[in-house]
């Protein structure tokens, strides 16, 4: 998807920048299957979630050429399908597949608009749409982001009980922030620890949604 919207709008002064949450082994597969033309750079300690308040992938932000957020972190045409997931299966329903497809599509047309018309359009939030838009940190995320690099640097030296117990209570101040329970959740060679812990997670979600709603005319809710 990515890779197709970065062809055909690259010569438009569109640039794509897709950062990995994670160590480097466990990205360097997909990044290499996918083989993209544009950057994919590596994030470990996770500097870009806790300087944008990304919580999960795909989230994405739009950057002028000025360097001003004008839309800030939200889903990247994501639809909440993982909640109709069937956990035996992968399956997911037809209609929600669907609407995962109209956000696909919505999101995706709003970046070709903003491409071909840059300033001027309606997708382009003004400075103050964004400032209201943009989740401020509390003291608990800034403190969960600091528990999570001192744990990564444990884990590169080899202190593993010491890094867990970092990154556990980084998870704790931090539930929202899935990126970071991800790369902190025990996993098994097959993964279906982090596996159940993701779905005991969706569970837990109840009929609240994870994501914030994406303020864009015809995005699913």
């Amino acid at each position: 998807m990515w890779q197709a919207l970065w062809d055909a709008l690259h010569d438009k002064g569109l640039t794509v920048m897709a950062v990995a949450l994670d160590e480097a082994e466990a990205a360097r597969p997909w990044i290499e299957q996918a083989a993209p033309r544009y950057p994919t750079p590596i994030d470990r300690e996770h500097r870009v979630a806790e300087l944008y308040g990304i919580v999960n992938v795909a989230q994405a932000a739009w950057i002028d050429e000025a360097g001003r957020i004008v839309r800030p972190p939200e889903t990247a045409g994501r639809f909440e399908a993982f909640r109709y997931r069937d956990p035996a299966t992968g399956a997911v329903p037809t209609d929600a597949a669907a609407r995962q497809d109209t956000a696909h599509r919505v999101y995706l047309d709003a970046i070709r608009d903003w491409a071909e018309k840059g300033a001027d359009s309606c997708f382009v939030m003004t400075p103050q749409e964004a400032r209201a838009h943009l989740e401020r940190p509390t003291p608990e995320v800034a403190r969960a982001h600091a528990h999570f690099r001192l744990g990564m640097h444990l884990r590169s030296i080899g202190r593993t009980p010491e890094a867990e117990r970092q990154m556990a209570e980084a998870s704790r101040l931090h539930p929202e922030s899935w990126a970071i329970w991800r790369q902190a959740a025990p996993k098994t060679e097959d993964g279906f620890a982090a596996d159940e812990s993701f779905w005991e997670r969706v569970r837990a979600l109840g009929d609240r949604p994870y994501y914030r709603p994406t303020p864009m005319a015809g995005m699913p809710s």
